[in-house]
């Protein structure tokens, strides 16, 4: 099974051919391509190459599926005997992707 290890976002992702993942949010409508060209390393079942820093000729091409969403993250600070709490939320921001097709260099 060939997979490859690209870098979005300043995060690092594994693709296979037909995953689906969740990245940053990528300023790209749904429905349309895009091409990660940053690729870390490549691995076509017997041989792996790793870049140095990134692998030439290689990229993975990825449709948007959605926007959305994660779970809410609660954030409270507390200060013991000086009646200090806050409590906050966030929820991160995400691009939902398919992998589409594999490019190792």
């Amino acid at each position: 099974m060939s997979y490859a290890i690209f870098k979005a976002a300043g995060q690092q992702f594994r693709a296979e051919v037909g995953r689906t993942m969740h990245v940053p949010l990528l300023d790209v409508e749904e429905g349309t391509d895009v091409t990660f060209d940053e690729v870390l390393l490549t691995n076509d079942g017997d041989k792996i190459s790793a870049g140095q820093p990134t692998v030439k000729g290689a990229s993975v091409v990825a449709e948007v599926v959605r926007h959305g969403k994660d779970k809410k993250v609660i954030v409270f600070k507390f200060k013991k005997r000086k009646n200090y709490r806050r409590k906050t939320g966030h929820r991160q921001q995400f691009t939902e992707i398919k992998i589409k097709d594999l490019k190792l260099g």
